[in-house]
């Protein structure tokens, strides 16, 4: 099955966002975050930067679990901002440790090799060109940085798109059946990013299945 880019690569509406945010991830963040510390031999310390970050739920949660964690959450949609602000300020162990910063990949005017560790969670398929992603890991990463991308990966087929969508979705709202439908059908393969990585010149990272409708770049920064 063909690539379906998505409409908009911003979630910047302000209802669309906020039914993003009310929405269940606890699965899906629950596995992310499990990735990114197992990912870190020695713990998660040091300076962490999150690409998309969105409502800032999972910045929030490794702050609370990692005391010696400063985060960079780096979101372009200013309504989801809006919503990480709100949360942030409202989290009075974390918040402080979380700096919100509203830019597009590839970020030039982050600090070059400042980050210990670069994760993103869903934003890959959000991309109209992934090379992007990869610019701005080898331009923020660190020596040695541990990488943690984790995204979907696209159906073989629209009768499997509609299958996850009815298996994750069924009860959620109309607008997030929708995006994630539209996500889906936008995101890239397996096969697909590792052409991407072979381009990008990051053989240190490596990508793999880890359900039946996400993947994961994993691996550190030579």
């Amino acid at each position: 099955m063909q690539r379906i880019p998505e409409p908009e690569e911003l979630m910047d509406d302000p209802a669309q966002a906020l039914a993003y945010a009310r929405a269940d991830f606890t699965e899906a963040n629950s596995l992310f975050v499990e990735l990114v510390e197992r990912q870190s031999d020695d713990g998660l310390h040091g300076l962490l930067l999150d690409l998309g970050c969105g409502p800032a739920d999972i910045p929030i949660l490794l702050a609370h679990r990692h005391a010696g964690l400063q985060i960079d959450a780096v979101d372009g949609a200013t309504a989801m901002l809006d919503l990480a602000r709100q949360n942030i300020a409202r989290d009075h162990v974390a918040g402080e440790r979380i700096r919100l910063k509203c830019d597009y990949l590839p970020c030039p005017d982050l600090e070059r090799n400042g980050y210990t560790h670069v994760v993103s969670n869903s934003l890959l398929h959000h991309l109209a060109d992934p090379m992007v992603m990869w610019d701005t890991v080898l331009h923020c990463a660190a020596p040695g940085a541990s990488v943690v991308v984790m995204d979907l990966a696209r159906p073989h087929s629209v009768v499997a798109v509609e299958a996850l969508v009815e298996s994750y979705a069924l009860s959620e709202a109309e607008v997030l059946r929708r995006d994630f439908r539209n996500s889906l059908l936008a995101a890239y393969t397996v096969e697909e990013v590792r052409e991407q990585l072979e381009a990008a010149e990051l053989g240190g990272l490596d990508v793999q299945m880890v359900s039946d409708r996400h993947l994961a770049i994993i691996g550190r920064v030579s």
